[in-house]
């Protein structure tokens, strides 16, 4: 060889014995149980490894349970697609159970959760309808919204509790579905956030970006007052990748800045993908004095209901 360097000798490396060395992973504390057949869900639970995403998701759930037995607060805050993987049994228990004590949402999971109120079903085809002009123009969806959110501003109301109310009092067909009329009924905040131009009712000839932009800031300044009363509470972050963690980090300034010292709390993201502002506005930095954040990866139709029945379980069993 011509040139300086020759491969190294390994004779003279040294070694140790790995009954010597430090390990993140043992069997005795961290493996996962052997499933069987005929398993309870607190033993499933129970037998889920003692690492990684199985812990952070044991945590939330303690996080939940504890919150509840000392009356504090859990925010439910969600994006459309929640909506869209059937979810509104699961979530409508927890607001029965009174294990969420507020719903935040996005305007796509909104309009989701009305239009499953009124024909059962929701998601429409885009692509098939966006080029021959008829994506998001039907009329009972943005007409029925658009008219309930100029009655509930002469009423008084916010976005989120005008669009339940018209749902009962319309008595939609599958209005036990909806997650807004579930608020309505139990008497729990529902607030909606919208950024005018993301919303297919926004298309509409009824229409109307001076009523849409008041009803929602009435929201935003309800959801502060949620938010100013978070210590010692959870706030979980569900499907809203930018608008939802962005109103949540805002909301959280404003009631620091009102003297409400807001800390203690534990926050999550749940999300198929982990993404810039959830981790960082929800996660990080929000829990960056006392408190704690989570991240939890994979499908909401699979990690929801498991949340879910998990803190119903130990709700449960814990008195």
């Amino acid at each position: 060889m011509s040139h300086k360097y020759r491969p190294i000798d390994l004779a003279a490396v040294k070694t140790y014995s790995i009954k010597t060395r430090d390990n993140k992973v043992n069997v005795q504390d961290h493996f996962a149980a052997a499933p069987r057949a005929g398993l309870s869900l607190a033993e499933f639970f129970a037998g889920l490894p003692r690492l990684l995403g199985a812990d952070n998701l044991r945590g939330v759930v303690d996080a939940v349970v504890a919150a509840r037995r000392k009356q504090r607060p859990v925010v439910l805050a969600l994006g459309g697609h929640v909506i869209k993987c059937g979810l509104q049994p699961v979530l409508k228990k927890l607001i029965e159970a009174e294990v969420i004590t507020a719903v935040v949402m996005n305007g796509s999971a909104a309009i989701h959760d009305f239009e499953v109120s009124l024909v059962g079903a929701t998601s429409e085809d885009v692509g098939a309808v966006l080029h021959s002009g008829d994506f998001g123009f039907s009329e009972e969806t943005g007409g029925g919204m658009n008219s309930a959110l100029q009655e509930g501003l002469a009423a008084g109301l916010g976005y989120g509790e005008a669009i339940g109310r018209r749902i009962l009092e319309q008595r939609h067909p599958f209005a036990d579905f909806s997650l807004l009329a579930a608020c309505v009924e139990k008497g729990i905040p529902a607030t909606v956030h919208v950024a005018l131009g993301t919303d297919i009712i926004h298309q509409h000839p009824s229409a109307d970006g001076a009523v849409a932009g008041e009803m929602t800031f009435r929201d935003f300044r309800l959801l502060t007052a949620i938010v100013a009363d978070l210590s010692g509470g959870v706030w979980l972050n569900v499907g809203s990748a930018v608008l939802l963690p962005e109103v949540f980090l805002k909301a959280l300034s404003i009631a620091q800045n009102l003297g409400h010292h807001v800390d203690g709390f534990t926050t999550a993201n749940f999300d198929m993908i982990q993404h810039y502002r959830p981790l960082t506005n929800v996660v990080k930095r929000p829990t960056s004095g006392h408190g704690r954040g989570y991240t939890i990866t994979g499908h909401h139709e699979i990690n929801i209901p498991l949340l879910a029945a998990a803190v119903l379980d130990q709700l449960q069993d814990r008195g």
